[in-house]
C-alpha cells in the first residue's frame, strides 16, 4: 500500500450521520458483447466490423460448450473440452454524467492470457485468469459517441493447468466513473483488532488517489451501519493531499455491544465510505464487514469468537459442472447448503483466487475459506499426456507477487477468510534456498495488505524435502500439509509451538480420527467437496469424482458417512456397499477415496435380486440404530468409539428397508429405502418455487425415474427431454456422470442413476411451466413463479 508522497495534515471528529450523495457510478457491461473464436486480424481496432460475430452475455465460458474429444488439446486436464482464441467486443456509450470525469473498466477474471483495449489502445495484458483487474480508459474515449472494448483470451497453448480452467471473459465486468479525487482501487480496508463483549474497535484505512491538477483538501467520512442497517457512528478526518499521490487515511471507530460475525449468526456490518471535496462527495463507497475474533492455537487449533472447534472443510475447484467457470452463484448457493448440512464449516478455493461473489457467498451462509493463490511458482506441474504444462509457472517471477497484492487488497474485508494459502503441492521445496526465498517474500505481501490474517501452504511431501528441518515450514503462520496426517501430527510434537492444519485430506476414517482425536490438530480440508471437471486419468473420463456431492449438487452415499461424524443433527442414512464386479454396466458408481475398490449404492434395488447377502452401512450420529427389513428387527447396534459405520449382512428379499436412529430410547432420525419396479413417470422436484430474472439466478430441478409407487429408479437410463413454457428457458443439464461425452447446453440428458438435472433460468416476470418426457414416461408440470 503506498502513501502520500506530499505534504498531509489530518484532523478527526464524531459526527452526527447524514446520507451521502452518490458520486461514483458503477455500470454494468455484462450485456450484448459481441463474441468469435474465428482468426481475425485488426478485431482491436474501433472500425473493425463484428456484426457477424456472435452475441453473448458474461460471464461466459465458451470451452465449455464443447464438444468433447480425445484430440482435443486440453486433453484430460482440461476434460478433453475445446481451447484456442476467443475475441470479445463490446460497443457502448458513457453513461450520462461521466463526461469529463476519470473513468476504468474493471474485469473480475478472463481466462487466460488477456489483452484488452479501448477504441484500439492497447490497456494492457495479464496471463493469470483468476485475478480480477482494472484499466483507466480515461483519455481514450470518445465522450459523447461509440467506444468499443475489445478482449483477446488467448489459451490456445494446452494443456495449461492441471484440471479444466475454463476460457473467455468467464466473471462479471463493470465500468467505474468517478472524480479526480477518488478513492484507490480496492483502496478500503476494515478489521476489527481489540473485540471484547462489550464494545469493538472498527480499523478503517482508506487509500485515495489524488489525479487531479493540484494539490487537493479533502474529507474522508466513514459511516458504520449495523447488520439490521442502523446508524452507528461517523468519524470525519481531513487533510491535504499532493496531486499524483496516494495517500492514506486511518481511522479507528468504537462500536458499542457488536454483534459478532459467526457460523451460525454471520451478522455483515457496511462501511460507507465518501471523500468529499469542497462540500462536494467526490467518491464513495459501501464495504460489507464482519466483527469477529479468529486466531490458531498451537495447542488447542482454531478459536472463533472465544469457540474452540474443529475446522471441518472441503476443497473446491471453481467450475460449476454444466455451467464450466462461468458459474452463477444460484448453483454455488445450493452446493454450499448442501454442504453445510453434511457439517461442513469451510471452504478451501483449490487452487486459486475465486469470484468475488463466491467470498460474498460464504460471508452470508457462514463458511470460514482458505483463500488460496498458486497451484506452482517457478517449477510446472507434472507433463499430462506426455506433454509438458504450459502454466503459471512461466510468468511466476513477473507477476506473483502483482496477483498476490491485487487478491489480498480485493478480498481482505471478507469475515469468511480466515487464512491465505501461498500455494498447493509446491514443487520448488526441493530446492530450499529459492523456495525459502519466495516465500519469504510472498508472505510479506500477504502481511504488508493484510496484517490481520494467518498465511499457510498447502506442503507437499515434507519429509522427503525437509520442510519440517530446514526452516520452510516455520516461515508459515499456520503450517499446512496434504495428506500423510502423522508426519504433521510428529511435526508438531517436534515442535509443539507450531500451529498446524490439514490442507488436503482424504475421506476415509483414519484421516477423521487424527483430526477428532487431536486438539493441536486445527482442521481438515477434504478433496474434494464437489466433483469438478477435468484432472482425470483417461478418455472417456471428462470429470473427477471426489466429491461428497456430484457436479449437480446431489449428495453422494458416502457423504452420509462423513455427515455422521461431522453434523450436530441427529442422522441415518444406509448403503449398500458392493465389489466393482457385482455393477450393473448402468450403475453410477462412488467416485470418492475408495472408488477402485468398492462402490456405495443408496437403494435397495440390487442389481441380483437373489438371495445373495447385501453389506448395509448405516453412517449414523445416533446412539443406537435398528435396522428392518419388511417390518422384521435385523438388531440394534451402538455407536461405535471409532467412527466405524454399523454394518449388516442382509439377505435380499424385495421391499423395505428401513433404519431407526435413536437417543436415549427417544426416536431422532430415521430413513427407509424401498426396492424399485418398472419406470412409470418422471418426478419433477425443485430448490425453489420462485425465480428472479438475472444472470445468477438459476433454479435448479431434478428429474427421477420413478414407478408407480415413487420409488426411484436406479438403473434408469432414459434420455429425458424438458420443455419450458412462460418466460423461462432451459439454461443446461447435467446427470453427474464423468464419462458422459451430452453437451451441457441442451435440453435433454440421459438418466445416470435414474436422475438428471436441468437449471432453469427466468427470462422475464410471469409463470414458467416445466415437464420432462423420456419414451413413454411423463412428468406433472412443474411451476415456477418468475417475478422482479
Amino acid at each position: 500500500m503506498k502513501q502520500m508522497l506530499g505534504s498531509l495534515w489530518l484532523m478527526a471528529a464524531v459526527l452526527p450521520l447524514t446520507a451521502a450523495e452518490t458520486a461514483r457510478i458503477t455500470t454494468p457491461l455484462d450485456n450484448d458483447w459481441r463474441f468469435t473464436t474465428a482468426p481475425v486480424t485488426a478485431a482491436e481496432q474501433s472500425q473493425f466490423d463484428d456484426t457477424t460475430w456472435r452475441q453473448v452475455t458474461v460471464p461466459h465460458d465458451w470451452s465449455i460448450e464443447g464438444p468433447f474429444s480425445p484430440t482435443n488439446p486440453t486433453g484430460c486436464a482440461g476434460a478433453y473440452l475445446p481451447a484456442g482464441i476467443g475475441w470479445y467486443r463490446k460497443h457502448f456509450t458513457l453513461p450520462e454524467g461521466t463526461a469529463e470525469r476519470h473513468v476504468f473498466v474493471e474485469f473480475d477474471g478472463v481466462m487466460a492470457n488477456s489483452d484488452v483495449w479501448i477504441n484500439g489502445f492497447h490497456l494492457g495484458h495479464r496471463p493469470t485468469g483468476y485475478v480480477g483487474f482494472e484499466y483507466e480508459l480515461t483519455g481514450h474515449l470518445n465522450l459523447t459517441g461509440d467506444n468499443v472494448l475489445a478482449v483477446e483470451a488467448d489459451n490456445s497453448v494446452e494443456p495449461a493447468s492441471r484440471f479444466y480452467a475454463g476460457a473467455g471473459i468467464y466473471r462479471h465486468v463493470r465500468l467505474i466513473s468517478t472524480a479526480a479525487v477518488h478513492l484507490a482501487e480496492n483502496g478500503v480496508f476494515v478489521s476489527t483488532p481489540e473485540l471484547t463483549e462489550d464494545q469493538a474497535k472498527v480499523h478503517v484505512e482508506t487509500a485515495v488517489t489524488n489525479a487531479s491538477d493540484g494539490p487537493a483538501e479533502i474529507t474522508v467520512r466513514t459511516t458504520l451501519l449495523d447488520p439490521d442497517g442502523g446508524s452507528v457512528a461517523s468519524l470525519e478526518t481531513t487533510g491535504v493531499i499532493t496531486n499524483g499521490t496516494e495517500a492514506v487515511w486511518p481511522q479507528d471507530i468504537v462500536v458499542p455491544h457488536p454483534q459478532r460475525w459467526d457460523l451460525d449468526s454471520p451478522k455483515l456490518y457496511h462501511a460507507v465510505t465518501e471523500v468529499r471535496r469542497d462540500g462536494q462527495t467526490a467518491d464513495d463507497q459501501t464495504t460489507a464487514f464482519g466483527i469477529r475474533e479468529a486466531k490458531f492455537a498451537p495447542d488447542t487449533g482454531f478459536w472463533l469468537n472465544g469457540k474452540n472447534f474443529k475446522i471441518k472443510g472441503v476443497c473446491v475447484h471453481q467450475d460449476g459442472g454444466a455451467f464450466g467457470v462461468a458459474v452463477p452463484m444460484a448453483v454455488w448457493e445450493q452446493r454450499l447448503t448442501a454442504l453445510k448440512a453434511l457439517g461442513v464449516n469451510a471452504i478451501r478455493t483449490a487452487h486459486n483466487p475465486p469470484a468475488p461473489e463466491f467470498l460474498d457467498l460464504c460471508d452470508r451462509l457462514g463458511f470460514l475459506v482458505m483463500d488460496e493463490m498458486f497451484d506452482c511458482w517457478t517449477v510446472g506441474k507434472n507433463s499430462l499426456d506426455g506433454e509438458k504444462l504450459h502454466d503459471y509457472h512461466l510468468y511466476f517471477n513477473d507477476w506473483s507477487q502483482i496477483d498476490e497484492r491485487d487478491t489480498v487488497r480485493r478480498d481482505r474485508n471478507h469475515p469468511s477468510i480466515i487464512l491465505y494459502s501461498a500455494g498447493n503441492e509446491i514443487h520448488d521445496t526441493p530446492f530450499p534456498a529459492r523456495a525459502k526465498k519466495i516465500l519469504t517474500g510472498l508472505v510479506a505481501v500477504f502481511h504488508a495488505n493484510d496484517p490481520s490474517r494467518p498465511v499457510t501452504q498447502a506442503i507437499f511431501r515434507p519429509n522427503v524435502t525437509g520442510d519440517y528441518t530446514n526452516g520452510f515450514a516455520d516461515l508459515l503462520d499456520v503450517v499446512g500439509q496434504n495428506y500423510r496426517e502423522n508426519e504433521i501430527l510428529a511435526a508438531h510434537r517436534q515442535l509443539p509451538s507450531r500451529k498446524i492444519i490439514g490442507t488436503e485430506n482424504r475421506h476415509d476414517r483414519p484421516t477423521w480420527l487424527a483430526l477428532r482425536d487431536h486438539a493441536e490438530y486445527a482442521g481438515q480440508f477434504l478433496w474434494t467437496g464437489v466433483d469438478y471437471l477435468g484432472e482425470t486419468t483417461e478418455w472417456p473420463d471428462i470429470g473427477h469424482g471426489s466429491g461428497l456431492l456430484d457436479r449437480t449438487g446431489a449428495a453422494r452415499p458416502v457423504a452420509g458417512q462423513r455427515q455422521s461424524w461431522w453434523s450436530d443433527q441427529p442422522m441415518v442414512c444406509m448403503a449398500r456397499r458392493v465389489a466393482p464386479d457385482d455393477r450393473m454396466p448402468t450403475d453410477p458408481g462412488y467416485g470418492g477415496a475408495e472408488r477402485h475398490t468398492q462402490v456405495v449404492f443408496s437403494d435397495w434395488s440390487p442389481a441380483r435380486t437373489n438371495a445373495e447377502a447385501q453389506t448395509v452401512e448405516v453412517y449414523s450420529n445416533c446412539k443406537d440404530v435398528e435396522l428392518f427389513l419388511n417390518g422384521q428387527s435385523l438388531g440394534a447396534q451402538r455407536l461405535p468409539e471409532d467412527a466405524s459405520p454399523r454394518l449388516w449382512k442382509v439377505p435380499f428379499a424385495p421391499g423395505a428397508l428401513k433404519a431407526v436412529g435413536k437417543n436415549d430410547g427417544v426416536v431422532a432420525a430415521t430413513q427407509e429405502l424401498k426396492t424399485a419396479g418398472a419406470p412409470a413417470k418422471i418426478a419433477l422436484s425443485c430448490d425453489r418455487q420462485t425465480l428472479a430474472p438475472g444472470w445468477d439466478n438459476v433454479a435448479i430441478v431434478r428429474a427421477t425415474v420413478v414407478d408407480d409407487q415413487g420409488t426411484p429408479v436406479p438403473w434408469a437410463k432414459d434420455l429425458i427431454s424438458f420443455q419450458t413454457t412462460g418466460p423461462g428457458a432451459i439454461a443446461a443439464v447435467d446427470n453427474g456422470d464423468n464419462k458422459s461425452h451430452e453437451p451441457f447446453q441442451a435440453s435433454q440428458r440421459h438418466a445416470y442413476g435414474g436422475r438428471c438435472t436441468a437449471f432453469v433460468r427466468a427470462t422475464d416476470a410471469g409463470q414458467i411451466t416445466l415437464t420432462a418426457t423420456a419414451g413413454g414416461l411423463q412428468s406433472d408440470p412443474l411451476t415456477l413463479q418468475a417475478q422482479p
